[in-house]
């Protein structure tokens, strides 16, 4: 479990430096009139179900797969 919560930090730390370099000089079109929709919103909202529905899924493997090696080095001994 450790070691997935480590991969996630490492991840972010990651993408920290791009999302500070990735500023535009001038005002984003698109997004002013997403913004000013609302659909910007549902954009985020999807992103961000995504990403959670993502992360559980990875936790819920990592304890899945610790199981079946205490299961494997149990029935070894």
């Amino acid at each position: 479990m450790h070691k997935i919560y480590s991969v996630l930090f490492s991840a972010m730390l990651m993408l920290i430096p791009a999302l500070l370099m990735s500023q535009p000089n001038g005002p984003i079109e698109m997004a002013d009139g997403m913004r000013s929709s609302g659909k910007i919103y549902v954009v985020v909202a999807v992103i961000v179900t995504l990403f959670t529905g993502l992360v559980l899924y990875i936790i819920s493997l990592d304890r899945k797969i610790t199981k079946l090696e205490k299961e494997s080095n149990q029935s070894h001994r």
